[in-house]
């Protein structure tokens, strides 16, 4: 947790973690969990490990035959030689009630280290499992952020369970942290950071560094506030390590600086730091005051979150976790496909204001689908280069005209290519007019995707809706039902059936 150590002076000086008396004892999430204490000649075990470094079935098997007879010394044998992150993969692979069995078998193995490597549902099944004193002891392992991450799912009653073993400076930093809303800065930031007042000097930065202090463990920038202790700059280390002691910092630091207001959504952040190649920034609240820093590892694992969401969103499929609860990935799928089901209908209502025509020629029921089909993919290309332009704001309301052009004559080029290719085989298999009619129907449908991949996204953005969440819903429908509406229509009107 961030300990404070705040006299008046020395809260310029920063806002830093008081490390443990063994430095074995911190647990860094995502960094020192890979470095490790663990054994690396462990993990190359042939009776545990394949060649692509992953749990043996027979080994799993072997921990469920333990877990089965309830041999917990047999278990803990089993799984004690293995690093954290395979662990955390083990109980993974379990079922439910044999990962409360091995969490329980393991005791003293079920590390912050681990529970840091966990799938988040899973994680958060195993906490609800494990006594409020060992959550709040692996909690106070780690980071601020990552403590938050480990309880801010769990149910009221645990949250408060768990925050009443903790002590109080703990118990107030998660608390603040819980206090902004999820997928935040302020819920993502990191405490651990090094703050100092802007009338120092060089030769003063250096002698603090060096004192024995509670200093982050690993960090690349320091931030320059002022009395208010609001972030005025920042100054790398590799400039206060070549710049002479006498040198205020004032005439070293780098005033243009990134600030990122706590209450900014973690989307925003990874868009900064992309944008501006950001190593780190500091993090401010709605006074100004510099509250924290995010750091590049966590956005890299924002952004990868980020960009993995966005495409399970656009199929409907929810979260995609395999270790989802089976209510829950129910009820996250099911109302779009219900969804589907009602826009499906629309398209078959056109086909059913056909029906005669289509008793008529049976061709027209072999081309409907090939007309559908590569207008909901056309469809779906543009909204994908959408969606994605829009979350990494390329695509703003400057631009909108520009990229709505652009996919116009992107479809139409597409659209002539495929309709040039389909209505010669349909001139060659059937008629030489139902070839030209299919041509033209597939043009209009794949300028009609090519619209509507643009148009759907931007207006479920201009509303305030993330455009990946029901954009391919509609855009498949506007796909399927103005690709039917134009072939029959055309096919119609041209005479090909009466």
């Amino acid at each position: 947790m961030a300990k404070r150590e705040r006299p008046e002076d020395e809260a310029m000086l920063g806002e830093r973690r008081q490390t443990s008396a063994r430095p074995e004892d911190r647990h860094q999430v995502r960094v020192d969990s890979q470095s490790a204490e663990g054994r690396p000649d462990d993990r190359i075990d042939d009776e545990r490990m394949d060649e692509e470094n992953i749990l043996k079935p027979e080994y799993v098997r072997s921990v469920h035959d333990a877990l089965e007879i309830g041999d917990d010394a047999l278990v803990y044998e089993l799984v004690e030689p293995l690093h954290p992150a395979d662990i955390a993969d083990l109980l993974e692979l379990l079922e439910r009630d044999e990962r409360h069995q091995l969490a329980a078998a393991i005791t003293d193995l079920m590390t912050s280290e681990v529970v840091a490597e966990l799938n988040d549902f899973v994680r958060d099944d195993m906490m609800e499992a494990l006594p409020a004193a060992r959550v709040a002891l692996i909690a106070e392992q780690l980071d601020t952020d990552d403590a938050v991450q480990l309880i801010e799912d769990l149910d009221e009653d645990n949250q408060q369970a768990i925050l009443a073993e903790l002590d109080a400076e703990d118990r107030h930093a998660i608390e603040s942290a819980l206090a902004y809303p999820e997928e935040t800065a302020g819920r993502l930031m990191s405490r651990d950071f090094v703050a100092v007042p802007e009338h120092l000097t060089v030769g003063d930065l250096i002698d603090f560094l060096r004192e024995d202090r509670a200093l982050p463990n690993d960090f690349l920038e320091i931030f320059v506030v002022d009395e208010k202790h609001h972030p005025v700059g920042t100054c790398q280390l590799s400039w206060i390590l070549r710049t002479p002691r006498t040198v205020p910092l004032t005439d070293v630091m780098k005033r243009d600086q990134t600030l990122i207001p706590a209450t900014l959504d973690q989307e925003e952040v990874g868009n900064m730091f992309q944008k501006y190649a950001l190593i780190s920034a500091a993090v401010v609240d709605a006074s100004g005051r510099l509250v924290g820093q995010m750091t590049v590892d966590d956005v890299v694992h924002i952004i990868a979150e980020e960009a993995g969401e966005d495409a399970l969103l656009m199929s409907g499929a929810g979260e995609g976790d395999i270790n989802e609860p089976i209510r829950d990935a129910y009820f996250s799928r099911v109302r779009w496909l219900v969804a589907n089901l009602g826009t499906a209908l629309i398209a078959s209502l056109i086909i059913a204001a056909f029906g005669a025509a289509i008793e008529q020629l049976v061709a027209l029921a072999v081309l409907m689908p090939i007309v559908a089909s590569i207008g909901g993919n056309a469809g779906t290309q543009t909204m994908a280069v959408t969606v994605r332009a829009i979350a990494m704001n390329q695509l703003t309301r400057s631009n909108t005209r520009r990229m709505l052009l652009r996919e116009l004559r992107v479809a139409t080029l597409n659209g002539a290519t495929i309709a040039l290719l389909i209505g010669l085989a349909t001139s060659a298999i059937f008629t030489p007019m139902l070839g030209l009619v299919i041509a033209a129907a597939m043009v209009i449908n794949v300028i009609i995707a090519g619209l509507a991949g643009v148009l759907v996204p931007v207006i479920f953005d201009r509303l305030d809706t993330d455009p990946a969440v029901a954009s391919s819903v509609f855009v498949t429908m506007i796909t399927d039902s103005m690709g039917f509406f134009a072939f029959l229509g055309l096919a119609v009107v041209s005479g090909v059936v009466g």
